[in-house]
């Protein structure tokens, strides 16, 4: 068969195919689209003609299209305004794994992990099946880490350049934000943005930071009496990159398991176990019995305290949630209970609306009981209940 000359000439080439194929229904897959549109090669006008000339006249033909880059499959299939607008009948957005599919995508490679492990693992590499398949199960979740990321010609050594390349055109663009995020916890602002990558406002980056919030790299949430909205930075691997791997080059193979245990581990674990719980919202409603309740949730921080997650529910109750990842149970202090009582009254003042304020403790290892706990917490849930 003779190698078509452009894409015009192989789609032709598929129509007569298929013309000749007697089955009642043709389904045409193909993967990883962005890559067949190469520069100055017309895929897509190609693609368009192909589907509008002869594709669409059909009752027997079922085109699926799919990609990793996704900011080109919204530009050029969503979001397309020329021959393939509002051609899509159906559109699958595929979202990592939770921490409970994690655990059995494990289990089936023979991995059996304890729930901290698992959400320790989550935390490094986030629920994405390519990553979890690179695990060893003859290793430990340290020494897979140490595998993965600090051995020599490790497997993701080079994994924050080629993730962002292998998503987004100009990548470098996209790249620049994430850095600026992971400066500070609470996120930035439009405006901190701009000063800090010294790129200038305008749709370029409206639509860099939408398509980083719609693929899960950040979230976008505005904090109560505030109109202006905070990018924060959520992916996981991203967080564990400039943590840990950024700094600099590695020359110690165990550098993982010599870093468990020290403050920067710990502020890391502890950042991330909030961006967890984050991510398992729905488990945490399901948990406190509130599926069925219309919520909004947000973070809150001013000069007076800062709240990780409020959960605003229509039925006029608020939950002041607080996240604590520990080793052992964790035991509400009397200076943490201050704190604590400063948080409630606070969220109190800034709601200005009639709603109740109860606090939930969501803790890695459960919360130990006493005088400030019994007094304080309405709800205490466990890791556990993120699975």
């Amino acid at each position: 068969m003779k190698i078509p000359e452009n894409w015009f000439e192989a789609f032709h080439s598929l129509e007569k195919l298929l013309e000749k194929n007697s089955t009642r229904r043709k389904v045409i897959f193909l993967d990883e689209l962005p890559w067949m549109d190469t520069p100055k090669s017309d895929f897509v006008k190609a693609l368009e003609m192909f589907w509008n000339t002869w594709a669409s006249a059909r009752n027997d033909v079922l085109l699926i299209v799919c990609g990793s880059a996704a900011s080109w499959m919204v530009k050029n299939i969503v979001k397309n305004h020329g021959g393939l607008h509002n051609r899509l009948t159906f559109k699958m957005k595929l979202m990592p794994f939770t921490l409970s599919e994690s655990q059995e995508f494990l289990i089936e490679k023979g991995i059996r992990w304890t729930p901290s492990m698992v959400a320790e693992c989550y935390m490094v590499l986030g629920g994405i099946p390519y990553y979890l398949n690179l695990l060893d199960k003859g290793l430990s979740l340290a020494q897979n880490i140490d595998r993965l990321f600090f051995a020599d010609a490790a497997l993701l050594e080079d994994e924050f350049q080629n993730l962002y390349a292998s998503l987004f055109r100009k990548s470098e663009d996209y790249t620049v934000i994430i850095e600026a995020l992971a400066r500070k916890k609470s996120g930035f602002s439009r405006e901190d943005i701009m000063r800090y990558t010294k790129k200038s406002d305008g749709g370029g980056l409206t639509r860099r930071l939408e398509e980083l919030e719609q693929f899960g790299f950040i979230r976008k949430y505005k904090t109560i009496g505030s109109v202006q909205a905070l990018y924060q930075l959520v992916d996981f691997y991203s967080l564990f990159y400039f943590n840990f791997i950024q700094k600099g080059p590695i020359y110690d193979t165990e550098n993982w398991m010599h870093l468990m245990g020290s403050p920067r581990y710990n502020t890391w674990r502890g950042l991330s176990f909030e961006r967890l719980c984050f991510a398992h919202l729905q488990q945490i409603k399901q948990a406190l019995g509130i599926s069925g309740v219309s919520t909004q949730t947000f973070s809150y921080y001013s000069a007076e305290t800062q709240i990780d997650m409020v959960i605003d529910r229509g039925d006029q109750i608020v939950n002041l949630c607080e996240m604590k990842c520990t080793d052992e149970p964790f035991s509400i202090t009397k200076k943490y209970a201050a704190e604590l009582t400063n948080k409630i009254s606070v969220l109190k003042k800034a709601i200005k609306k009639r709603r109740g304020v109860y606090v939930v403790m969501i803790t890695e290892n459960g919360l130990r009981e006493n005088e400030y706990s019994n007094s304080l917490v309405l709800r205490s849930l466990t890791l556990e209940d993120l699975f």
